[in-house]
């Protein structure tokens, strides 16, 4: 930072008429924490505090005082987005009519529960205050699973807009309204115009975007009000938006690729309208889910939404006989109209149904909404009895087979792009249905502080420069050393030892030219650490070279918990002879890593004494696990002690969507059986919530093992030729009834 004094001036204004506050305002100018901390005692009404342009290091800004509506006390950078705070850094505000405007919090992290906390202390609040113009970016904790906030909103009447939120990786609602006390509830807060960026799959429970209360509160009226905010591939859990307090009103919002729901969790007397979701097709991406009672849900647009069961497009839940307040509230007086579903994969009714949540809605409507699917159909499940729910007036494109019978008509319904983004009857007959044509989304650009460019955070494979190397003395340390995130290292033809590790802290490809073989020397050939991601492609590698020594591994995770998630992509990738001690695995995780994606395509493994996936450290049971996508798709595995895969989700927790694990065109022969393989299966799949196993063939293998826990887990074990091996076993371990996994057109042989 540059070196220089803060300065105080000193306006005196003398004509008439003029705010007697303002006669004695002054404006600050400081550039280092103490210059700040001998004036933040003795601000009034009026005054401005500006924070110099620099790097701010471990500023912990306590910032107070007493101001008025027409002259708050304001603390800005002196240019907006130049001010950077870093290290352990944080602003707490506390007083009336407080301003703050400009900041950047990036690269650190905050000492205490929240990095922008409107409250001093537990009766130190803020009243009347906004934050606006600022930013926080991937200021994640060093403990994956610490929960804090980002964003924590106490007191009445505060505004929080024009910010930007991006790549919160770390347990803990972003932005959290809080009710726990009486000074903080009927808060009246504004919400609007915010960024909220890319949030990385947690992997775990405690990824909501934004939380308005608590189940303990949530009986308790906010009188929130969330609207123009943009929500970008928010993709932490099932809830992108978890409310739980009531009459708020949520509106005007875009939820862009987001997987999830904007979720009616607690509280009632909620307004839910004027939201568009666009989901593009992605997977998981969700729309809106009802609880509780006296909820309206109005001129929402849904568009591409692919989600189902709570992360469905539309759920309506049922609820629990006198529920506890934290539980599951009966759906009652639910208003659902005039909503376009336009190619949503699932709509669902009395969604949840079970022993406990046994209450099906009542007193509810759902009238005059619009539901067009390119596949002639509805999208609706019904879970329950929905007599409790009225239908009337809606109007569904060109369905055979309606679910519901009264209440919906059948009609062709053409559909024409407005210039609002938006699909809308051609037909003016239908005018009336659905939403209406004033809806205009927010953009992208009419959000977040205008000087921020919202970068994205996730840098693709190949997207840089390309290094090419030819064999010689460690040439792979020294050219991964030289790369940056979206290189590519190419490989010339030859051998090539690697006698050191490889860390992998950037995102980098290795492509090897035609006969390119790498051999290495130390117990592992790649370590994956925070921030990297690999991908191989056409080379060979053997484990000839490694350590006579068990336990070798060919790619693993840094022991150290991370906070970013990472990718790893195997294509036409040759594996063989790791064989020179026992458990000589392929890849293995680390505790508390997680994997976007695993994908190995057109790949042989062969000769290997130990695992060739490891997804199995979380066994905390608290719902956490290592990886989101895993996918082996037209590879040969053969002569493998150890098992071909172990996966493992524990616990209940139902706030995730994986993992996911996809098994097709496979060629699987003599793997299994070694007597380290203590699960005695092929592989082990247990709390897996999409398995799919189609088309491969099985040669002298164990059974596969695929154990369902909770989350309705969905199971496809098809198409596949077994020679000389058993029949898969699928077992419920929490739910009573029927096996619900699909196990069919299987064939089954001698060798």
């Amino acid at each position: 930072m540059m070196q220089r004094k803060w300065l105080v001036y000193i306006s005196v204004f003398t004509y008439m008429g003029l705010n007697s506050s303002l006669i004695n305002a002054k404006e600050y100018l400081v550039d280092n924490p103490q210059a700040y901390m001998d004036i933040a005692g003795s601000l009034e009404a009026g005054d401005v505090v500006t924070l110099a342009d620099g790097t701010w290091t471990d500023f912990q800004i306590a910032f107070s005082g007493q101001g008025t509506e027409d002259s708050p006390i304001t603390l800005k950078a002196e240019t907006a987005g130049k001010v950077i705070l870093t290290g352990e850094s944080n602003l707490r505000l506390a007083g009336e009519y407080l301003l703050v405007s400009g900041l950047f919090f990036k690269d650190g992290y905050s000492p205490s529960n929240a990095v922008i906390e409107f409250r001093q202390s537990k009766t130190q609040l803020a009243n009347h205050s906004r934050v606006t113009q600022t930013v926080v970016e991937s200021f994640n904790n060093k403990e994956k699973f610490s929960a804090g906030n980002w964003v924590a909103l106490y007191g009445r009447y505060n505004r929080f807009d024009h910010n930007a939120l991006v790549g919160k990786s770390t347990s803990g609602v972003t932005m959290a309204v809080k009710l726990n006390t009486l000074e903080s509830q009927e808060n009246h807060h504004r919400i609007d115009h915010n960024y909220f960026g890319q949030r990385p799959i947690l992997g775990s429970n405690g990824g909501e975007t934004l939380r308005i209360g608590t189940s303990h509160y949530s009986l308790s009226n906010s009188f929130t009000m969330i609207e123009n905010n943009y929500f970008d591939r928010c993709n932490g859990e099932v809830e992108i938006i978890s409310n739980k307090s009531g009459s708020n009103t949520i509106q005007n919002n875009v939820f862009f690729e987001s997987r999830g729901t904007l979720t009616l969790r607690h509280g009632n007397g909620n307004i839910v309208q004027n939201n568009v979701f666009f989901g593009n097709g992605e997977d998981h991406t969700g729309g809106i889910r009802v609880i509780n009672g006296d909820q309206t849900i109005r001129n929402n647009y849904l568009e591409g939404v692919t989600g189902y069961r709570f992360g469905s497009g539309l759920t309506v839940m049922n609820g629990v006989p006198n529920s506890k307040i934290n539980r599951y509230h009966q759906v009652d007086n639910a208003n659902i109209t005039q909503n376009s579903l336009i190619n949503l994969d699932h709509i669902h009714f009395a969604a949840g149904s079970d022993a406990e949540r046994s209450a099906a809605p009542i007193n509810s409507r759902f009238t005059n909404n619009l539901i067009v699917h390119q596949e002639n159909k509805d999208g609706i499940s019904l879970f329950d009895d929905v007599s409790g729910i009225e239908f009337d007036g809606n109007i569904v494109h060109n369905v055979s087979d309606l679910t519901i019978d009264k209440g919906f008509a059948v009609e062709n319904v053409e559909l024409v792009r407005a210039k609002n983004g938006l699909l809308y009857p051609s037909n003016p007959e239908f005018s009336k249905t659905g939403v209406d044509k004033s809806l205009q989304p927010i953009a992208k650009q009419d959000t977040g502080p205008s000087w921020y460019n919202k970068p994205e955070l996730s840098v693709e494979f190949a997207s840089g420069k390309t290094h090419q190397v030819s064999p010689g003395n460690n040439v792979l340390y020294k050219a991964l050393q030289q790369a940056q995130s979206g290189d590519v290292i190419e490989l010339a033809k030859g051998h090539y030892v690697a006698s050191r590790t490889l860390p992998i802290d950037k995102v980098v490809s290795f492509v090897g030219k035609a006969g390119v073989s790498i051999s290495f020397e130390r117990k592992s050939l790649f370590v994956i650490e925070d921030g990297g991601s690999l991908a191989l492609k056409n080379v060979v590698i053997t484990g000839a070279d490694a350590p006579d020594s068990a336990g070798n591994t060919l790619i693993r995770n840094t022991r150290l918990p991370t906070i970013n998630n990472y990718r790893l992509v195997m294509d036409y990738v040759i594996v063989k002879d790791l064989d020179i001690n026992h458990s000589f695995h392929v890849i293995d995780s680390g505790y508390r890593a997680l994997a976007d994606e695993i994908t190995i395509t057109n790949s042989q493994f062969s000769n290997i004494t130990g695992d060739v996936l490891r997804l199995n450290k979380e066994q905390d049971d608290l719902g956490i696990y290592n990886a989101e996508y895993v996918t082996l798709d037209r590879n040969v595995f053969q002569d493998i002690q150890g098992t071909l895969m172990n996966v493992y989700r524990g616990g209940t927790d139902e706030s995730t969507f994986g993992p996911h694990v996809t098994v097709t065109a496979n060629t699987i022969k003599n793997v299994g059986f070694g007597k380290r393989n203590k699960s005695k299966a092929l592989m082990t799949l247990h709390g897996v919530q999409v398995t799919n196993i189609l088309n491969n063939t099985f040669t002298n293998v164990p059974a596969i093992a695929i154990e369902h826990t909770v989350g309705e887990p969905q199971t496809r074990i098809q198409y596949n030729h077994f020679m000389g091996s058993v029949e898969p076993v699928v077992q419920e371990l929490f739910t009573q009834g029927p096996l619900t996994a699909v196990v069919s057109d299987n064939t089954f042989s001698a060798q």
